[in-house]
């Protein structure tokens, strides 16, 4: 693979594996290394959270950072690796913005251009999440990771750009009343960034949804006029009569590998072992889960809180209780 990876950005060394235009950024804006770190760490949670009932279960390999973090799925063209990088650009664009709300990068402060005129009952006011500067600088940075003029290229640019729109279109106005005895004789109000895990279950829907891609006349026209045609390239449907993907839209050109089976190449452990439902017909059902292999019950004794009671002032009194688990694992 000639692009960048998404693991890149989440070095032991902050500055490690960073290139030399990601290295100056990181210099010219003091603080932002710590939320680019931040926001990858919370890129990977969730990732994990929105594919737990996948067989692709976003798995990272132990001890490992930069670009083998998430093993050599990345090393592929498919839907997974898709996602992996809108949700990177878009987890360190939304750190980013929210450092600056914050005060933690010295460059940005709060942000102001979403101000429009106030509305009758409300004023602007407070301090806004600086979508412009982490947007911004999200751009710069992480695309500043890949390389090479080809497909794989225009493929994760157009992802890390799906990324940093699902956090840009989905900013919310939030308000605040004043007054005495909360009668909300003032109210006023900034914008403010969606959670993450918004952010997680939008692109998780354009994953569903991503759009497979094949090699057109854009790869030229990227080529001879890289600088203004970076983010302006139009990428083709691999069927014709489908419509081409949006800016906001995830794309992949490439099968998704066989998840049921451990795969040393691609570092993927496989599906033996894992967790089932067993009533469930959906993915995290057994019969998915588990390929048609079957799966074992087991029945564990485990100990919880229970009964739980609040003593004035101020403590939580509980009981320990033995409760049997019912558990499900593939074979």
């Amino acid at each position: 693979m000639r692009g960048g990876y998404p693991g890149s950005l989440y070095p032991l060394n902050p500055f490690s594996s960073l290139r030399k235009k990601q290295r100056r950024l990181a210099r010219e804006n003091q603080g932002v290394i710590k939320a680019v770190a931040s926001g990858t760490r919370q890129a990977v949670a969730e990732c994990q959270h929105q594919f737990r009932d996948r067989r692709w279960n976003c798995p990272t390999q132990e001890r490992m950072r930069g670009r083998r973090l998430f093993g050599r799925i990345v090393n592929t063209a498919c839907r997974e690796t898709a996602f992996l990088y809108a949700i990177t650009s878009a987890a360190v664009t939304h750190a980013v913005s929210r450092s600056c709300s914050e005060g933690s990068v010295r460059s940005c402060a709060c942000g102001y251009h979403h101000r429009q005129a106030s509305g009758r009952d409300w004023q602007w006011g407070g301090c806004s999440d600086n979508i412009q500067f982490g947007y911004r600088f999200s751009r710069r940075f992480v695309d500043a990771s890949e390389r090479g003029m080809d497909m794989r290229y225009m493929m994760n640019i157009h992802n890390n750009e799906a990324g940093r729109r699902a956090v840009s279109s989905e900013m919310v106005r939030q308000c605040k009343c004043h007054g005495m005895s909360g009668s909300c004789a003032v109210k006023t109000c900034w914008m403010r960034l969606p959670s993450l895990r918004q952010v997680g279950d939008h692109l998780k829907g354009e994953f569903d949804g991503a759009t497979r891609v094949r090699v057109s006349n854009a790869v030229q026209s990227v080529r001879r006029s890289r600088r203004r045609q970076r983010y302006n390239f139009q990428l083709q449907p691999l069927k014709q009569h489908h419509k081409p993907p949006t800016q906001s839209d995830l794309v992949y050109y490439e099968d998704s590998p066989n998840f049921c089976q451990k795969n040393q190449r691609l570092g993927f452990p496989g599906t033996v072992g894992r967790l089932c439902n067993d009533t469930s017909s959906g993915l995290d059902g057994c019969e998915l889960m588990c390929c048609g292999r079957g799966y074992h019950t087991e029945i564990k004794e485990v100990l919880e809180h229970c009964e739980c009671t609040f003593k004035w002032c101020c403590d939580v009194k509980c009981k320990v209780c033995r409760t049997k688990k019912v558990e499900h694992r593939c074979l």
